[in-house]
């Protein structure tokens, strides 16, 4: 089964939002409960995000919004419920960069993710970042590079599994700095923290979240994050760029859709709402703890942002070989 990925987004400030009051939004049924599917398992950093800021978005609506978690294939069981639901903003999907990988991988899917959905708005990232054994020899990323340049091939590099942002983060590393690393797939980031804290791995690329425990226990240490801007929870930690390797700026991400013809005024109103949220202090307090940045993009600006990940991440995907496990 494809193992989950969340991608490279771009760092999407958010404006001011005009908090959205009243009465449900324009099309949708007054007062019915909103369902919000989450395609991966309770417990996880997009379930704990949408659990976050459903409450929060739901009171500017006027409704409930209930969570509910229908896992499998790689998010597409959860994907093909809400494809196949009514535009009246009733069914809406929290979906992860899975949505714009899984067309390049999967064949045979009920549904096409190109036209199945309306992208209503990038709501977080959740950073990679490099980290590597505490008795490695590499002191930061040039040495890093140094090393593998030196072992080619030699040093193995965990990930959160096969066709995540970490695996997709490992590809463009090897090809932006011209080394060759083994990659070992895991199933999640804290199995393969786990495993370098031991000294199984001499290196890992996953989120923040992931690693930070063994770093903070000594046991590992970070070497830089796959991001735009430092990470507010790490803010020694360089980016890639800073360390001397601009362009890896690859992160998990989740986002919120709609089925396909969904209203534009209904658009509006559930962006709106979900800004909303996010601007709230408790909320900004709970992402911060699972190391997530908020987003909050308008309709458009994510629109666009799928259309042109959709293609680039197609692209990588083949350029790496990577393929479902």
């Amino acid at each position: 089964m494809l193992r989950r990925a969340f991608l490279a987004a771009p760092a999407l400030l958010l404006p001011a939002a005009a908090r959205a009051q009243g009465s449900s939004p324009q099309g949708s049924p007054q007062g019915r409960p909103v369902r919000l599917i989450v395609p991966f398992a309770a417990g996880g950093a997009a379930d704990s995000a949408a659990r976050t800021i459903a409450p929060r978005m739901g009171e500017r609506l006027g409704q409930t919004i209930i969570v509910e978690n229908r896992t499998g294939a790689s998010g597409s069981v959860g994907g093909a419920a809400v494809a196949q639901a009514a535009p009246d903003g009733l069914t809406l999907l929290w979906d992860a960069s899975s949505h714009l990988v899984n067309p390049a991988l999967m064949k045979g899917l009920p549904f096409d993710y190109a036209t199945a959905f309306t992208p209503v708005s990038l709501v977080t990232t959740f950073p990679q970042v490099l980290a590597v054994k505490a008795d490695s020899p590499a002191r930061d990323l040039a040495g890093f590079l140094a090393l593998a340049r030196a072992r080619p091939g030699q040093l193995n590099i965990g990930t959160q599994g096969n066709a995540t942002a970490g695996h997709l983060a490992v590809a463009q590393l090897q090809r932006l700095a011209g080394i060759s690393l083994t990659h070992v797939p895991y199933r999640g980031g804290a199995d393969a923290a786990r495993d370098l804290a031991g000294g199984n791995l001499d290196a890992v690329f996953i989120t923040v979240l992931s690693a930070s425990p063994v770093v903070e226990s000594g046991r590992a240490r970070f070497l830089a994050v796959a991001a735009e801007q430092r990470v507010a929870v790490q803010p020694a930690l360089p980016t890639f760029a800073e360390a001397g390797l601009p362009g890896l700026t690859l992160s998990e991400w989740v986002a919120l859709f709609g089925p396909a013809n969904l209203p534009a005024p209904l658009v509006e109103r559930l962006h709106a709402a979900l800004k909303g949220a996010l601007e709230e202090a408790e909320v900004q307090a709970r992402l911060a703890q699972l190391a997530a940045v908020p987003v909050g993009s308008n309709p458009a600006e994510f629109a666009r942002f799928v259309r042109e990940g959709r293609a680039s991440m197609a692209a990588l995907v083949k350029e790496a070989d990577i393929r479902m496990e």
